[in-house]
């Protein structure tokens, strides 16, 4: 690669450079620190910057969102701390889903087979009922099925199987889906 030849000036961020200067000041007093800020006060900042978001969400501290305007949270849902959710695309969060701290959901990358390292983003999307545990990595383009669970430190580059459950570097699926293994435990339970 020859970063000397990179050009981003067709990347479009979404809103305009002064939007973006004032929730980069926003985001670092109220988001990016260790501040016991109320999640309602976040989400309401959030939403004044453009941000969808239900009821019921907790957001932790030291959360690092790029770009506000490109996400969209449904109701119940909480964001641990030090996640990162960079928003270079879409980022949809549905209802009742927990991401666990430190867990990045990464939207952007660069093409590394090409001389001028070219940028490229697409949305992430984690269903509804889902759980992404610690410290994982969801990649560009990934959907995270409905109910499924990814486990702590998985790295994820393909979409997930609803009720599934994988896990490791990469991430795989492993044993039974989810509903076999609630449904068997229920069985064995009454």
């Amino acid at each position: 690669m020859d970063l000397s030849i990179y050009d981003n000036s067709d990347f479009d961020r979404g809103a305009p450079r002064w939007k973006e200067a004032v929730w980069t000041f926003v985001r670092f007093f109220f988001f990016q620190n260790a501040l016991p800020w109320p999640s309602s006060l976040r989400c309401a900042l959030l939403r004044a910057f453009g941000a969808k978001i239900g009821r019921g969400v907790v957001i932790r501290a030291n959360v690092n969102i790029s770009f506000p305007w490109r996400l969209k949270i449904g109701d119940h849902v909480w964001i641990g701390e030090d996640v990162g959710i960079l928003t270079l695309a879409a980022v949809t969060i549905e209802s009742n889903v927990c991401i666990s701290q430190r867990v990045y959901l990464c939207t952007g990358s660069h093409d590394f087979r090409r001389e001028d390292f070219k940028l490229r983003v697409a949305s992430i999307t984690v269903r509804e009922g889902s759980w992404i545990a610690a410290a994982s990595f969801i990649a560009p383009g990934v959907e995270i099925g409905d109910g499924a669970v990814v486990s702590a430190g998985s790295v994820v580059f393909d979409s997930v199987a609803p009720k599934s459950f994988v896990r490791g570097n990469p991430a795989r699926p492993e044993g039974r889906d989810l509903r076999s293994e609630i449904r068997d435990r229920s069985q064995r339970d009454q």
